[in-house]
C-alpha cells in the first residue's frame, strides 16, 4: 500500500459525527445571489459539508465535524444579537453564495454564529479541543456564554481547550463573534476590499474553514517538524507535545507503506534512513509517520502523519548564476500564480475534490510549481500538493497598503509603508503562526513575506524574522516589490505582459515572479457583464496559446541569462480578471492542454 493510499485510509477511518443536528425542516438551504457557480456547488450537502478530516499531517481516530447550518446575525460591532436572522452554512463566508447569506459585513458590524453541540459519551475523561481552520479576522468564542478564547488573524488555524466549560450529558451552546475591518485597517487581508474592482475582490468575513472538535489525552502531540539531511541519510523530527510528565516517552516511527524504516525516541528524534526515496515533482514519495506518547509502556496518544526526504538548497551554475537545487539537482521552478478564489465559495472550495482540481490541472498543464498568491489555503490543499508533487511558493497575505513609494526598477528607490506598530505586530504574529503551522508540508519550498510594495516595511528585519521561524527554506523577500539589498535569497521581478529582465544581481537567485496575464473572456462564464480585463485580450484559445508560446520563447532566452524561476498569471479567472488558463467556474480550459504542457516542459528543461 502506498503512502498516498495509507494516509487516505487513515483519513477515511477518522470518524466524525454528522454536522447538521437541526430538524430537517431547518436544514433547508439554497445558494445566495445570481453569480456563476462551479459544478461542485451542486454536490454541497448542508448535512455533510467538507466531511474530510481537516488536518492530514496529524490524524487521530475520533473527531466531530461542526460544519453545517448555524444560526447567524449581523449586529452593530459592539452589540449582541437579540434574535438570529436565519441560517448560514459553515464554513462558507457570509459574503459567499454557498453560505446561503450573500451579505456584506462592514467595519461597523459584527457577525455572530450560534449552534448547539453534544460531546460523545466515549470522550469521557479526555480533553476536548475545539479547532478552527481559519476565521477572518478577530474571533471570540463562547461556550454556554462563557469565553473559551479569542484569536486575531484570518489565515492561521487555532484551537481552544473547552473541557472545563463542559457539563456531562448537557447540550451546549457554541457562539462565535467575528469582527473584520478588511482593507480599512493594517491587518493581513490579501486582495479583499470593501469596494471590489479590477484586481481587488469581494471581502471574506467569518468562518471559512472547517470547525471541529476532537478528544485528546492531557499528554498529547500538538505538532511536529521533520527535516531531511540527505548527506547524512537522516531525518530529524522535532515534536511539540503538551502535558508530558517526567518519564513519559515520545516514540517516532517512519514507514514505507507497511514496512518500518526507522524509529527513535525523544522530542528531538534522529532517524537513520537507509537508501531514502526522495520527494520531487516527478516522484512525490511520502513516508508515513506514527507519533506515540507512552507512559509506563501504556499508549496515551497516537497520531498519524507523513513527511518527505527532500532538500532545497542553492548553488551557482557554470555561468555563475544562482540556481535552486532540489535534492542536489538544479531545477527551474515554473508555475502559475494561484489565487485560490471560487465564484460560489470565495475563499472556500465547495468540496475537497474541487480543492484538489486546480492542483491536478496545474500538474496536467506541465508546471512543477504554484505560487500561492497572498492567501493561505486549508491544510488539505498542501497535502494535495505533497502527494501530487507540486512545489509551492507561499505568500503572506498582504496588509493594508501604506503611502509608500513603489521602487521596482532599481535598488533603494522605494520607501517603507508607514503602518502603525499595531499593524506591524499583526503582521509578525500571523506570519509566525502561518510559518510554524505550515512548515510541516514538504511541498512548500519558498516563503514570500511581501508582494510588490503592498504594505512592505522593515524588509530586512522581516526576512531575518522569517528565517528565525524556518531556516530550512528560501526567502523571496518581496515578489516584484521595492528592491533593496537585504539578507533574502531571491530577487523577484514582475513584468506584464511579456517577460523582461530589467534588473539582475549575481548575489541573488533571480526570478520572474509574475508575467503574462493574457485575457480571454468567455460568455456564460463571467463574474460580471463588463469591465472584464487582462493585460492583453484575445478572441480565442488559439490566439492565447500562440502568444503564450511567444512569451515562453522569450523567457527561455532570459533563463540562459540567469532567471531561475518564473510565474505565469494565472490559473483561473478571478472575478473581473479574465486572464486565467481556466474560467472562474472551472468549466472551460481555454487552451489546448497537450500543447500547453509541451511548451511548459520545454521551458523547465531549458535551464
Amino acid at each position: 500500500m502506498t503512502t498516498k493510499h495509507l494516509l487516505g485510509f487513515a483519513l477515511l477511518l477518522a470518524t466524525s459525527v454528522s454536522c447538521c443536528n437541526q430538524p430537517e425542516e431547518t436544514c433547508q438551504w439554497t445558494p445566495a445571489g445570481d453569480k456563476i457557480m462551479t459544478s461542485w456547488a451542486e454536490q454541497v450537502d448542508p448535512a455533510n459539508v467538507l466531511p474530510e478530516y481537516p488536518r492530514p499531517q496529524l490524524v487521530r481516530g475520533e473527531w466531530q465535524n461542526l460544519n453545517g447550518l448555524w444560526d447567524y446575525a449581523i449586529t452593530e460591532k459592539d452589540a449582541k444579537p437579540e434574535t438570529y436572522e436565519g441560517k448560514i452554512l459553515v464554513p462558507f463566508a457570509a459574503e459567499s453564495a454557498l453560505s446561503g447569506v450573500g451579505r456584506s459585513v462592514t467595519e461597523k458590524d459584527a457577525l455572530w454564529y450560534s449552534r448547539e453541540f453534544r460531546v460523545p459519551r466515549q470522550w469521557k475523561g479526555k480533553r476536548v479541543m475545539l479547532n478552527f481552520g481559519a476565521v477572518d479576522w478577530k474571533t471570540e468564542v463562547y461556550v454556554d456564554g462563557q469565553l473559551a478564547g479569542e484569536h486575531i488573524g484570518g489565515y492561521d488555524p487555532f484551537s481552544f481547550d473547552i473541557t472545563d466549560l463542559l457539563v456531562k450529558g448537557k447540550t451546549h451552546n457554541l457562539t462565535v463573534k467575528v469582527y473584520d475591518q478588511t482593507n480599512l485597517w493594517y491587518q493581513p487581508c490579501g486582495k479583499q476590499i470593501f469596494n471590489p474592482h479590477g484586481i481587488w475582490y469581494t471581502p471574506v468575513t467569518g468562518i471559512w474553514q472547517t470547525v471541529w472538535m476532537e478528544p485528546v489525552e492531557a499528554a498529547h502531540v500538538e505538532s511536529y517538524m521533520a527535516v531531511a539531511d540527505l548527506a547524512e541519510g537522516k531525518l530529524k523530527v522535532t515534536v511539540e507535545a503538551e502535558g508530558l510528565a517526567e518519564g513519559d516517552v515520545c516514540k517516532v516511527e517512519l514507514y514505507d507503506g507497511q514496512t518500518l524504516v526507522a524509529e527513535a525516541e525523544g522530542l528531538e528524534a534522529e532517524l537513520a534512513v537507509a537508501e531514502p526515496k526522495l520527494w520531487s515533482p516527478d516522484s512525490p514519495f511520502l513516508y508515513d509517520l506514527k507519533l506515540t506518547v507512552l507512559r509506563n509502556g501504556k499508549v496515551l496518544d497516537q497520531a498519524q502523519g507523513y513527511t518527505a526526504m527532500r532538500e532545497i538548497t542553492v548553488a551557482r551554475d557554470e555561468a555563475g548564476h544562482k540556481r535552486m537545487l532540489l535534492n542536489g539537482e538544479a531545477l527551474f521552478h515554473y508555475g502559475p500564480l494561484d489565487q485560490g478564489w471560487w465564484p460560489d465559495g470565495l475563499y472556500t472550495a465547495p468540496t475537497d475534490e474541487a480543492l484538489a482540481f486546480d492542483i491536478e490541472k496545474t500538474k496536467e498543464f506541465g508546471y512543477n510549481m504554484i505560487r500561492k498568491h497572498v492567501k493561505v489555503e486549508p491544510a488539505r490543499w498542501y497535502w494535495h500538493c505533497d502527494r501530487l508533487g507540486m512545489l509551492v511558493w507561499q505568500d503572506m497575505p498582504s496588509p493594508k497598503h501604506g503611502d509608500n513609494k513603489w521602487g521596482r526598477k532599481n535598488y533603494d528607490e522605494g520607501t517603507d509603508s508607514q503602518i502603525t506598530q499595531e499593524g506591524k505586530d499583526n503582521f509578525y504574529n500571523e506570519w509566525a503562526q502561518i510559518i510554524n503551522d505550515f512548515k510541516v508540508f514538504p511541498s512548500i519550498v519558498v516563503w514570500v513575506p511581501f508582494n510588490e510594495a503592498w504594505g512592505q516595511f522593515d524588509t530586512d528585519d522581516v526576512v531575518k524574522f522569517t528565517r528565525e521561524q524556518d531556516p530550512t527554506r528560501l526567502i523571496n523577500y518581496a515578489s516584484g516589490g521595492s528592491f533593496e539589498r537585504c539578507s533574502g535569497d531571491i530577487l523577484d521581478l514582475h513584468n506584464y505582459p511579456d517577460p523582461e529582465m530589467y534588473l539582475y544581481d549575481p548575489e541573488y537567485i533571480n526570478v520572474l515572479g509574475e508575467y503574462g496575464g493574457i485575457g480571454l473572456p468567455l460568455e456564460g462564464h463571467l463574474w460580471q457583464t463588463d469591465k472584464n480585463w487582462g493585460y492583453v485580450k484575445f478572441k480565442n484559445g488559439q490566439e492565447v496559446l500562440d502568444t503564450y508560446e511567444q512569451y515562453a520563447n522569450e523567457l527561455i532566452e532570459l533563463v540562459q541569462k540567469g532567471f531561475a524561476a518564473a510565474v505565469y498569471t494565472q490559473t483561473t479567472d478571478v472575478e473581473g480578471e479574465v486572464n486565467g488558463l481556466m474560467t472562474y467556474d472551472r468549466k472551460v480550459i481555454k487552451v489546448d492542454t497537450e500543447r500547453l504542457a509541451k511548451i511548459n516542459r520545454t521551458v523547465i528543461e531549458s535551464m
